[in-house]
Parts: structure tokens; sequence; C-alpha cells
């Protein structure tokens, strides 16, 4: 061992040496991607749009048409040869007797509710104030709504009755009981199928198709033409145009 003055200290200490991690770093977790809301019930199909049904029903549309001798009016069928009489006219409504049936109908309800109110009417006099009175009363009242309902019944057939309009009308009347009726909204138009069909009758090889329209209306509404009695015959019964 040297004598002599031990070296220097530097004047600073030297940086320690980083200490080893003692452990493995951890991984952050994966962020969860944010999940997307929930969808709610599926929204129902919208209702489709229904049309308002027109003030006045459609008149239904038929096809008047000769062919072979055959004359189809829808899917009716009237040889040609037995067609007696061909013709249009004007029906039109029966408004006295729609008035008069009115007022006979009246009658008849008010002289059957009343017959119909004696049984309630006379229980209801012999019970006096007792309980019997109170389902006595209730009989009367229930005979009244029936012929008040009646009477509407009645007063709405005779309205339209008298606010139907004439109807313009061809008529095929054949050798038989049957008649066909069918209907247009030009008189002219029906006075043409007249002639088509005459002509039709004389010439065997004509065919002819046209379209014409169904009549609705209740035959005891309205007037048919004026009765013509049949001579030659018993109880026979024609209408004349």
């Amino acid at each position: 061992m040297q004598n002599g003055q031990p070296p220097e200290r530097p004047a600073q200490d030297p940086p320690p040496a980083p200490a080893r991690p003692t452990s493995t770093p951890t991984v952050p977790a994966p962020t969860s991607q944010p999940t997307a809301p929930a969808a709610g019930p599926a929204a129902a199909p919208g209702m489709p749009d229904v049309p308002a049904p027109p003030a006045h029903p459609a008149p239904v549309r038929l096809d008047l048409r000769v062919s072979k001798r055959i004359l189809w009016i829808g899917a009716a069928v009237y040889p040609l040869a037995n067609i007696a009489r061909v013709y249009t006219f004007v029906m039109r409504p029966k408004r006295k007797e729609a008035v008069l049936r009115f007022l006979r109908y009246t009658a008849v309800t008010m002289i059957v509710g009343f017959l119909a109110m004696l049984p309630g009417l006379l229980a209801s006099i012999n019970a006096g104030g007792g309980g019997g009175n109170s389902g006595a009363a209730g009989y009367v009242v229930f005979v009244w709504i029936v012929a008040a309902a009646a009477e509407i019944y009645f007063l709405i057939e005779m309205i339209g009755v008298l606010t139907a309009a004439p109807q313009h009308v061809l008529a095929i009347e054949t050798s038989g009981a049957s008649t066909a009726l069918v209907t247009s909204q030009d008189p002219r138009y029906l006075d043409q199928i007249v002639g088509q069909i005459s002509y039709a009758i004389d010439h065997p090889d004509v065919e002819f198709k046209v379209t014409v329209e169904s009549l609705t209306v209740s035959p005891k509404n309205y007037y048919f033409g004026d009765n013509v009695n049949m001579y030659g015959g018993s109880g026979n019964v024609g209408i004349g145009g």
C-alpha cells in the first residue's frame, strides 16, 4: 500500500442505475366499442288509402248482342223467333200509390198497436198502484216503440218512391210470359237498339253487340205502362207503351 493522499471523490455522484421493473407492464384492455341502442319494435305498415264510396252506386252494365238468331242480354237468352214486341217507354214512380200505401199501413199499425196495448192497459188498471203496474207500463212502452219503428220504415219507403226519378226502359216481350227490361241514360240510344233488333229479326245474317244497363228498381214502385186487355183469351193482360 502506497502512502499518499486518497483519490479525490467526484463532485457529483453518478446517477443511480435505473431500477429494473419488478413486474411486467400491464397492457390496457381494449375499450369496447359503444353498442348501438336497441331498436324499438318494428313500425306496423301503414293502412292503404281506401277511396270513399261513390254518392250513387254505379249502374251494372250488360252486353246486349245478337248472334246466330239468338238475342243475348247478359247471361239470358231469347231466340229472335220468339220475340213478339220490342219498344221503349218511360217507367214513372207510383207516387200516388206510395202515399196511399203509407196511409193504409199507418192505419193498420195504429189499430194493431192499440189491440196489442189493450192487455197491458187492462192489467195496469186492475193492478192499481201495485208492482204489476210497472210491468204493464213497460209492455205498453214496448208496443209504442215497435209501432214507431214500423212508421219510420213506412215513411222512408214512401219518401224513396216520391223522390225516385223516371226510368227510360227498353222492353223486349216474347211470345211466352217473359219480358226483358234494360235501361240507359240516353233514350235515343235505346231507340236505336230497337231498330237494330227489328232489323236483325228480318235479316238472319245480321249480328251486333251493344252495351246497356241493368234495371235495378222494385216493380211495385213503378208503372210498367198501361194495361191493355187482349181479346181472344181469358184473363190476359198485356203492357202497352
